[in-house]
This record gives structure tokens, C-alpha cells and sequence, in this order.
């Protein structure tokens, strides 16, 4: 058992009701355990004696609210100083980055390196105040809140200098920027806006709207979106084909809950007859989402990997030239802790790379900003960093759903409460530290428009009237400086 111990009264501090919080085991795998408030601690009880970290919503002072994780610490009895073991957790973050991008001596890091010793400074004065808990409390908020400043200033120096770089060598000529697309564009002024920034379409198949009954399908949602593109001009990503979340899964499949053979089964003739129709018009397919992560059904980590075959092999030899990508949801994998029925992403993402899967890329989602279990905000060090470990194993990577809110705070906020202003700063942010990145192809918005159906409330380009966003307008100005540079 772990204690952890916080101080309310200090600058940072937990969210009372810990909604988001977990455990950690090593690689930062999410662990199965129980975690409750007594007082003014959290009690974490592991069913391992292994080393085992705190990963929640913390306050920043002057920054938002992110999800951060402690070190991995021993069981005892004695409470460990929260405060103290998230800001010792940034600490070394920040140095194994440093090392692994090369900064410690790179020119022009210095304003960052006095930030970084600023951060280690508090963070020995919190340690030699240890007998004082609630001045430690807030030394090591102080820490952690330069800390944050610094890996932030870090993420965007390294961007920028591989940013470059990348612009020079003429990395931005195909196309980089997508968007997925809402059911209808019958509005011409929609049109020119979606062909005036973006490069692709993401048009959705969901399995549920195309076979709402066992005996047929329909695809007339599907045409009439691929008919939009194509008189705009617009590359299609199709997908995803295979998915077993709640919103994918048609109704009649859950007579077939316990036979898995029937289920392979139709989801092969599935995907073989959407590939087939569209294998003309779609060059580009997610063939599969999510599958690692909570699923209707309760696979065997072997099904999981065979229904990732199937897909794969189905959509190679339906469209023998197309791109084929699996996608990761929920990246940091939190519901892993809850139902170890499913499989930690990076696992599912190792053992499709080492099982021979004939895959071209991963897709990666990327969404933020929610009030639910796996989409609360990680900064942007979190970020590149899971990019750069997903790219170890060797596959392009593509960003093929990006989204946060524009109002609102309870998944975690910059600056206190998301605005229009502080969703496009993000979204730019993001995209440069993504795209500074060789391995990194493209990345696409989640939304078009605000409206309903957003999966983020808020989360569009455009407003729901079609009105530009900030964020419409930064995204613009940044794919012209990219494509710009590119063609010099």
C-alpha cells in the first residue's frame, strides 16, 4: 500500500473527487488497484508489490489543469509528499529528454536550462523542508510549475529547429492536413472553406449505420460523402472499418456475443465488401480502432491480434495498393487499469509490428479535454514523447484525430478554462511539434463544424453557422508557411 499525502492550501493540489486517477507500473502501464481519500491522503492499494506510481489531474499554478503521474515508488507506511514525487517525476522527464534530444549543449536552450534550474532548485529547497509539509507543498508546486514552463519551452524549441529543417528539405509537398468531414457539405461556402485549408477528408465508415440489420447494407450516407470530395478534389481516408465500441456495433451482432468464429466472420465480409466498393475512390483506410482498448465483446489478447490480421489481410487483397493504418485510441491506455481483459496500447502496437501484421502506418488519436476516463489533457512533453515511442517501432505515424473543447475545464484546461483563442494556440502547438517530427505524415482535425454531433463539444474548425474560429484561421496560416518553405 502507498499513501500519498497533499495540501490543499498550496497553489497545486488533486482534483477532491480523484475522477482520473490510476495507477502506474513500469513504462507507465496502467496497473489494477484501488484508490480512496482519506483525509488529506490518497490511499493506493496495488496487487503487486512492485514499484508503483500515482497518475491524476493536478493544478499547475498560472497553467491549467493537466494529468501527471508521480515516480514509481515502494509500498510503506510512512506517506510519501505527492507534491514533492510529482514534481521529482518532471524532473526526470525533462532530463531524459534533454539527453535523448541532444540539448543539454545545444545552442540557443540556455534561457531554457536557467528555467530547468530554477525548477531543480525548488525542488532541493521543498526536499530541505521536508519537516515542514506544507512549505514543501508549495516549493514543489513551484518546482513543478517551472517545470512545466520549461518542458514547454523545450517541446517548442526542438519543434522548431526540426520544424525547419523539414520545411528546407521539401517535407511538406504532399499532403499533410486533413479533416474529417461532417454528413452533409450542401453549404458552398463550407466547401471553399475545407478545400482552402485542407489537403484530405476523413470520411467515417461505421459498421452500425452501414448494417443497422443483419441481411444488407446500405451505403448511402457513405456515397454521398465520397461524391463531396470528389468534386472537391479531396484525397479520402476512409475509416475506421473495424471497431467493437458501443457506437460501432450493430445491435444484431450480440447474438453472436459468445461465438467468435461468427463474429470474425462478419466483420470479413464486411470489410471486404466496403473495401470492394470503394477500392476505386479510397486509397487510404483505417482498417481497424481501438481494438486493444474496451470493446461490446470480451476478446482474448489472440483474438484481438487475429481480428487485426483479418482486417488487414481482407483490405491488401480487396485494394492491393492502398495505405493501410491501425489505429490507437486512448494512447495512454487508463482503461487498462479498470479491465484487464483489454491491452495496453503500446503492447498491441509492439505485437502488431512483431506478429508480421502487413500494415503501412499507425494512426494515433489524439482527443482532449473531456470530462471521461482517457481523454483528460497531457501537456505537450506527454505527448512528444509518446510519439517518439511509438515511432521506435519502425512505422509511420499519422495523427488521424485530433481535438480539444473551446469552453470548459473539467478534463483538464490550459490557463485555467479552455477559449476559442486557447483551442487554436493548442491545436497549432501541437501540429508543430508533431509535424517536426520525420516520422510524423500528416494529422487531421476531429471536427469540421461545432454542432450536436461533435464527439468534443466545441471541438470544430468552424463554428456551427460555418464562420471561421480562430482555430481555422491559425491552422491556415500554418499550412501556407509550411507548404511555402517547402517549395523555396
Amino acid at each position: 500500500m502507498q499513501r500519498f499525502a497533499f495540501f490543499p492550501r498550496s497553489a497545486g493540489g488533486p482534483l477532491a473527487d480523484l475522477r482520473g486517477a490510476y495507477l502506474v507500473g513500469a513504462d507507465s502501464v496502467p496497473a489494477k488497484g484501488e484508490l480512496r481519500l482519506e483525509g488529506e491522503q490518497i490511499v493506493c492499494e496495488s496487487r503487486s508489490l512492485d514499484p508503483i506510481g500515482l497518475s491524476l489531474l493536478w493544478r499547475i499554478q498560472g497553467d491549467g489543469v493537466y494529468q501527471l503521474e508521480t515516480t514509481r515508488l515502494l509500498p510503506r507506511a510512512e506517506p510519501y509528499h505527492l507534491h514533492i514525487e510529482l514534481a521529482r517525476h518532471r524532473l526526470m522527464r525533462i532530463s531524459m529528454k534533454r539527453e535523448e534530444w541532444g540539448l543539454f549543449d545545444y545552442p540557443g536552450m540556455e534561457t531554457i536550462a536557467n528555467l530547468v534550474d530554477e525548477a531543480r532548485d525548488k525542488f532541493v529547497d521543498a526536499l530541505g523542508a521536508v519537516e515542514k509539509p506544507e512549505r514543501a507543498a508549495k516549493l514543489a508546486d513551484a518546482s513543478l510549475a517551472r517545470s512545466i514552463q520549461a518542458s514547454e519551452e523545450m517541446c517548442r524549441f526542438h519543434a522548431s529547429v526540426f520544424l525547419t529543417r523539414r520545411q528546407q528539405a521539401g517535407g511538406f509537398a504532399r499532403p499533410f492536413l486533413g479533416v474529417t468531414l461532417p454528413g452533409s457539405l450542401s453549404k458552398q461556402p463550407l466547401k471553399s472553406r475545407v478545400v482552402d485549408v485542407f489537403d484530405f477528408a476523413r470520411v467515417p465508415f461505421s459498421w452500425r449505420e452501414i448494417q443497422p440489420k443483419e441481411q444488407g447494407a446500405t451505403y448511402e450516407t457513405c456515397d454521398q460523402a465520397i461524391k463531396a470530395c470528389a468534386k472537391l478534389g479531396l484525397p479520402i481516408r476512409g475509416g475506421p472499418l473495424l471497431s467493437f465500441g458501443v457506437t460501432s456495433v450493430p445491435d444484431w451482432m450480440y447474438i453472436w456475443e459468445n461465438d467468435y468464429d461468427a463474429i470474425s466472420d462478419f466483420a470479413r465480409e464486411h470489410i471486404r465488401r466496403t473495401v470492394s466498393r470503394y477500392s476505386s475512390q479510397i486509397s487510404n483506410w483505417i482498417v481497424a480502432s481501438g481494438l486493444h482498448a474496451d470493446s461490446v465483446f470480451s476478446f482474448t489478447f489472440e483474438q484481438i491480434i487475429d481480428l487485426t490480421r483479418t482486417a488487414v489481410s481482407v483490405t491488401r487483397q480487396s485494394a492491393p495498393r492502398s495505405q493501410i493504418l491501425l489505429e490507437l485510441t486512448q494512447p495512454w491506455g487508463e482503461y487498462y487499469a479498470r479491465n484487464q481483459r483489454t491491452v495496453p496500447p503500446m503492447l498491441y502496437a509492439e505485437m502488431a509490428v512483431q506478429s508480421g501484421i502487413p500494415f503501412d502506418a499507425f494512426g494515433l488519436q489524439l482527443i482532449f479535454g473531456l470530462d471521461a476516463e482517457g481523454f483528460h489533457l497531457r501537456d505537450t512533453l506527454q505527448i512528444s514523447s509518446l510519439i517518439d515511442r511509438l515511432a521506435n517501432l519502425g512505422k509511420p505515424i499519422h495523427l488521424t484525430s485530433v481535438a480539444v473543447p473551446n469552453s470548459g475545464s473539467a478534463g483538464g484546461a490550459t490557463n485555467g478554462s479552455w477559449t476559442d483563442a486557447s483551442q487554436a494556440e493548442w491545436l497549432v502547438n501541437l501540429l508543430q511539434n508533431a509535424l517536426s517530427k520525420p516520422y510524423v505524415e500528416s494529422a487531421a482535425m476531429q471536427c469540421l463544424c461545432d454542432g450536436a454531433n461533435a464527439s468534443v463539444p466545441g471541438c470544430g474548425v468552424l463554428r456551427e453557422d460555418g464562420s471561421a474560429k480562430p482555430a481555422y484561421t491559425q491552422l491556415a496560416q500554418l499550412r501556407a508557411s509550411l507548404q511555402g518553405e517547402g517549395r523555396k
